[in-house]
């Protein structure tokens, strides 16, 4: 093994900057040091990680996109393994990029990420919300350690460690005339007008729930935003399905909602953590893990 670690520092730099000009200011290191350590780290791997573009900066090749990953794993474990030899070790230290699907963030990510600095006071946790598409990405390219997301149609390359089973619910409007019953069934809700919240995969999974059953609901309106899907709801415009449930059971405009159970027997929402299976999780990560299986074991968002 004849690279360095400060060559894959210097390779990880460059690609989250998109240049060498930016690594170089980042790290306060010259750019020709960053472009010959980078240069010499892809002889002696064989490959070309980067593709430099005349005044526009450097790209990811194809090799350099997993390689990325890799390096920021083994960078991570490095930074352990130096922690351990200053006698560091029994404090969990170090930065956490964590992805988080946009539904899942507002109602259980403020509480993680506060009881979980509050524990371990030395842990900087990054938080970056996005949709499903934007999470794997990061996921594969590295520049999130973890995600939170559902597990719906996510590939066999992660890793994925269950953390709740959240049910959906029908999203009515207040003065609704199924909003007084206990549960409701999908029979009932196909033929009335939908309100869709329209992100991958929550789209699939809801419409899912219907043709299985042999059913079409009646969609009348979309939207990729929770909180506009919950204020056409409570305006009287149809109804939804959910598997996030906020504390309140009003829209952002104030009006009434109720969360109705769904009387049919439907596959849950499922809640994992997931992080790429290849590499090898850091101190920090099963901590990480370890503390989200507690908090949703504790019965969070049922």
């Amino acid at each position: 093994m004849n690279y360095t670690l400060r060559q894959l520092e210097y390779f990880v730099a460059a690609a989250d900057h998109g240049s060498v000009a930016g690594a170089a200011r980042a790290l306060n290191i010259s750019q020709p040091s960053i472009s010959t350590a980078i240069a010499k780290l892809e002889a002696l791997l064989g490959v070309r990680l980067l593709l430099r573009h005349h005044a526009h900066g450097v790209s990811l090749t194809p090799a350099g996109l997993p390689l990325l990953a890799e390096a920021r794993s083994l960078l991570a474990h490095a930074g352990e393994l130096a922690e351990h030899a200053r006698g560091l070790g029994e404090t969990v230290r170090g930065r956490l990029d964590v992805g988080c699907f946009v539904t899942i963030a507002p109602s259980f990510i403020p509480a993680i990420a506060r009881g979980f600095t509050d524990a371990h006071p030395k842990v900087e946790i990054r938080l970056h919300e996005g949709h499903q598409d934007e999470l794997l990405s990061g996921l594969a390219s590295g520049r999130f350690t973890v995600a939170l997301l559902y597990d719906f149609d996510l590939a066999g390359d992660l890793d994925l460690q269950p953390l709740a089973d959240l049910a959906p619910y029908a999203l009515l409007p207040g003065g609704h005339p199924l909003a007084r019953r206990r549960k409701v069934s999908l029979a009932e809700l196909a033929p009335l007008p939908m309100v869709l919240l329209d992100m991958p995969p929550s789209r699939d999974y809801f419409t899912s729930l219907f043709l299985k059953r042999g059913l079409e609901p009646d969609i009348r309106f979309r939207s990729p935003s929770f909180e506009t899907v919950r204020g056409m709801v409570g305006n009287g415009v149809g109804y939804s399905l959910l598997v996030t449930r906020p504390a309140s059971d009003q829209s952002y405009d104030g009006q009434p909602l109720v969360c109705c159970p769904l009387a049919d027997d439907v596959e849950p929402g499922r809640v994992v953590l997931a992080r790429l299976g290849q590499s090898r999780p850091t101190r920090l990560v099963e901590t990480f893990a370890e503390y989200c299986r507690g908090y949703f074991a504790d019965g969070a968002g049922r």
